[in-house]
């Protein structure tokens, strides 16, 4: 029987870096992964995706291109099958350097295979049986397939499978309108789809304010998206080419027909088939293992990181998942999963950078709060580009002068937000923000005019406009 000090369970983005420190540490360490290395952001999310959101964002521009005052003859068109190739040589770069650092590091063992807990520290993998006194669980998640009548006879795509479409779809149709859903929606519609987006509830991304939710609903029905809000889908039928969803909504008929049928309704985590039960470890109702404040299940001497645990869903939580619990275990700190900060993107385009609580959680909390808001065409550097959709807005405690959150809904938001963030964990009031010399022209410049035009929120459902300075 094999002995480790420690052994990780799955590639994702918490698994190697840990398995890296843990090695420098002086520990002994097996990493098992029993499919591809690296985790939903290498081969089916973040990388992959966005690869594929680059080539649409190219297609569209290309487009556009008269609107800068260039010609293209011959009109523009898109190889599908380059597009795809383009992402997976991506994709596999970084999936086999990541396998062949961890192949390669010594002090770590890699197995291949599927992982199950035969004890709280025995782990099976095939034939063989790994025996530590740590173990970390980072097996990460997968889509949520919903119970549609009919779902079970008819063919339909998941944000893995769209990986690996060798044809362009004639028509798209998306189920959930939230970022998965919406990223895969506007760059197939790029890519010269058509797409409908059938969402159940009364708007998109409906945990966003009410103002960034509709003008993301606005640019992409500019685009030629079809949106069916409050839909409650009865069933789906039909084959290979010809699906229909059939759906009870505030508008259009009830029959909604297309080609390909792809579900984007949520995730769930890879924790049925681990023998959790044998090594003791809870989980919650929705299957994610339950953990506390430094990652640490009920059962002491293992952990729980990444997706499974239910504490984030994204690339980059996974990964302060790893720096929390690498600090507390080697380097004698404290830290927290309360400790971070909410932060986010949606990848469409333009793309929406998020921190903190929106307005209505600000608001729910009881606090007095002010409001900053600008459109983005009074943003110079996105009238300047051509890509003047979307908004800026700022939330900030009027008692204490905390910036409480942000959205950035324009070209760049997902980097220019990152102003407002690193500001928010120095716990500094907002006008050290609202004081400090940005670089024009950009995006971010305007973060600070925002603070300059704080006024109490307006009551109601929409907000006012932006105040002209």
């Amino acid at each position: 029987m094999p002995n480790y000090d420690a052994v990780i369970i799955g590639t994702g983005q918490a698994g190697p870096p840990l398995a890296r420190r843990l090695v420098q540490s002086g520990l002994k360490v097996a990493v098992v992964e029993r499919k591809f290395f690296g985790g939903t952001c290498v081969n089916t999310g973040c990388i992959p995706t966005k690869a594929m959101v680059a080539s649409a964002y190219a297609a569209h521009v290309a487009r556009r291109a008269a609107d800068y005052g260039v010609t293209i003859g011959g009109g523009v068109g898109v190889d599908f099958g380059a597009v795809q190739a383009r992402k997976e040589a991506i994709s596999r770069a970084s999936r086999d350097g990541l396998e062949r650092s961890l192949r390669g590091l010594e002090g770590c063992t890699v197995y291949d295979g599927h992982a199950r807990f035969q004890s709280a520290r025995e782990i099976v993998v095939g034939d063989a049986v790994l025996r530590a006194e740590r173990i970390f669980v980072n097996v990460g998640g997968r889509a949520l397939v919903p119970a549609i009548p009919g779902l079970e006879r008819v063919p339909y795509l998941t944000n893995s499978s769209m990986m690996t479409l060798e044809n362009l779809p004639r028509h798209l149709i998306v189920v959930g309108g939230s970022y998965i859903g919406l990223e895969f929606g506007q760059m197939f519609r790029r890519f010269g789809a058509d797409v409908t987006v059938v969402e159940k509830g009364p708007r998109l991304v409906e945990h966003e304010d009410e103002e960034v939710s509709a003008a993301i609903h606005e640019y992409l029905a500019d685009e030629g998206i079809h949106v069916r809000l409050n839909a409650a889908c009865i069933g789906v039928s039909g084959g290979p080419g010809a699906i229909t969803v059939e759906a009870e909504c505030a508008t259009g008929g009830p029959d909604i027909g297309g080609s390909h049928l792809l579900l984007a309704v949520g995730r769930v985590p890879n924790t049925g088939d681990l023998g959790l039960d044998a090594a003791g470890v809870a989980r919650d109702e929705r299957g994610y293992i339950v953990v506390d404040d430094e990652l640490r299940t009920n059962v002491p001497g293992i952990w729980a990181l990444g997706d499974c645990n239910g504490r984030g869903a994204f690339t980059h939580t996974s990964y302060n998942d790893f720096e929390i619990v690498a600090a507390n275990m080697l380097d004698g700190e404290s830290r927290r999963v309360t400790d971070r900060i909410p932060a986010y993107a949606l990848y469409t385009d333009p793309p929406l950078g998020r921190a903190g609580m929106t307005e209505a959680e600000a608001r729910r909390t009881g606090r007095r709060v002010l409001v900053g808001r600008r459109p983005m065409t009074r943003v110079g550097r996105a009238v300047e580009k051509g890509e003047a959709k979307g908004l800026m807005k700022i939330v900030v405690d009027e008692a204490s002068q905390a910036i409480l959150g942000a959205a950035v809904l324009g070209p760049g938001g997902d980097e220019a937000i990152h102003c407002v963030l690193d500001v928010m964990a120095t716990k500094a009031a907002y006008p050290v923000l609202q004081r400090t010399m940005h670089i024009h022209p950009t995006v971010a410049e305007l973060i600070p005019t925002l603070l300059g035009e704080l006024a109490p929120p307006v009551d109601g459902a929409r907000p006012g406009p932006a105040r002209s300075v």
